[in-house]
């Protein structure tokens, strides 16, 4: 309980910042408008992109037995690549209400 304690006093700046970015991301993005809900998502899946990137730099430079840097990686790669395919998918679907019928 001690370093818990120990660790949220060195880094309450960053903790704080944290909530901060949260609800403002979620601020902003509740205010977008649905026509532009495509370009947005064509955007996150290039920034998820550069999440999957990290994450496999992350785990090539991490020791083979840093098990906890390890899994991190992979759930970043994981993560970012359900995000990237769904919103692929999310936006193909989309772009497809737009063509015509035949």
């Amino acid at each position: 309980m001690n370093e818990l304690i120990q660790f949220i006093d060195a880094n309450l700046i960053l903790i704080y910042l944290l909530a901060f970015t949260i609800l403002l991301g979620f601020e902003v993005i509740s205010k977008v408008p649905t026509v532009l809900h495509t370009p947005l998502m064509s955007g996150a899946n290039a920034v998820s992109g550069v999440i999957i990137i990290g994450a496999i730099i992350l785990m090539r430079n991490a020791a083979s037995d840093d098990y906890l840097t390890l899994s991190l990686g992979a759930i970043g790669i994981v993560l970012g690549m359900v995000n990237v395919v769904g919103g692929f998918a999310v936006t193909d679907r989309m772009l497809e209400m737009f063509k015509k019928k035949k």
